[in-house]
């Protein structure tokens, strides 16, 4: 039986650690972050793939730096005939890259070599992509560069958001680990270097990366607003309090109006203005210090006060 040794944190690794448990191989141990604080009151909270490790009895190791010679050591005392990695956050040392019998492989949230990097996801949605996929790569001591062996495209909808996407990557990415995997240990698959000149990047996303600029066009507003949602959830002011933007529409208008100026109220949404000729509808938005609500629950409240062509953003 071939044993392998799971790499992956977040939510999105959990479907591809229980696909490989359910496929009958050996996962002799499991590679995550260490626990971190979570929320207000910072409550120490293991990492999703930690959770699930746990609920099948694997061993669990959660090196702060992977690089460091006597967490390094743990792991390649397992012997490994094989490592899987699915988002685990940290790129591995040559001596393990070249330790287990078959290599090491990702599974990467993007058709590279478009969008390497920590947020694929986002920047599929904020870049307006029609699709996006999964990519099983040998991996090497470059960020997400290594050769791919197997791939598949996922189509993005207009009304996909990050949370959306992720999901349906994170099932794709568990099917193609599963299709792979065989493949892979019986000799079958011819790995393809990625053209680096074709590469893009997809780092992980700055604050400034979340504020609304209303100048912007409408769809690049609208991308914006899905591609953070539901995290780290773009942000907009208004009499400077700042107000997270959940979920909005597009709005065709007829005449321009300053960017960011609120042109209609109704009693589901609040319309503003952007760049150009398509203007944004407030659905679901949360001001600060309070949980996330309906717009028509903020007009009959907090925002009974606001008026046509009150201004958003500095």
């Amino acid at each position: 039986m071939t044993k392998i040794v799971f790499m992956g944190t977040p939510d999105f690794s959990v479907p591809i650690l229980r696909q490989v448990i359910a496929d009958g191989y050996e996962v002799i141990g499991v590679v995550t972050q260490p626990d971190r604080p979570v929320g207000r009151k910072k409550v120490l909270t293991p990492p999703p793939v930690k959770v699930e490790a746990l609920k099948h009895g694997i061993p669990v190791f959660q090196p702060e730096k992977i690089r460091n010679p006597e967490e390094l050591s743990k792991i390649l005392e397992l012997k490994p005939d094989l490592i899987v990695t699915a988002a685990f956050g940290q790129i591995l040392p040559k001596e393990l890259l070249e330790a287990p019998k078959y290599g090491c492989i990702n599974v990467h949230a993007s058709l590279l070599p478009e969008l390497r990097g920590g947020a694929p996801i986002h920047y599929a949605i904020l870049q307006g992509k029609k699709k996006t996929g999964i990519t099983i790569m040998y991996m090497v001591e470059k960020l997400d560069a290594g050769d791919m062996l197997t791939k598949v495209e996922v189509p993005i909808t207009e009304e996909d958001t990050v949370g959306t996407l992720h999901d349906k990557l994170s099932i794709a990415g568990a099917k193609l680990l599963s299709e792979t995997l065989p493949l892979l240990i019986e000799g079958k698959l011819k790995a393809t270097p990625q053209n680096d000149s074709e590469a893009t990047f997809a780092p992980n996303i700055k604050r400034e990366q979340e504020k609304i600029n209303w100048s912007k066009t409408g769809t690049e507003i609208y991308n914006q607003i899905r591609g953070l949602n539901p995290w780290p959830v773009a942000f907009t002011t208004l009499n400077g309090q700042v107000i997270k933007i959940w979920k909005a529409e597009k709005v065709i208008v007829s005449k321009s109006h300053e960017s960011g100026s609120i042109i209609n109220i109704e009693h589901d949404g609040i319309t503003v203005s952007s760049g150009d000729g398509v203007a944004i509808k407030i659905l679901e938005l949360q001001p600060s210090g309070k949980t996330k609500m309906s717009s028509e629950q903020f007009l009959r409240g907090a925002g009974s006060k606001l008026s046509i062509g009150m201004k958003l953003g500095d």
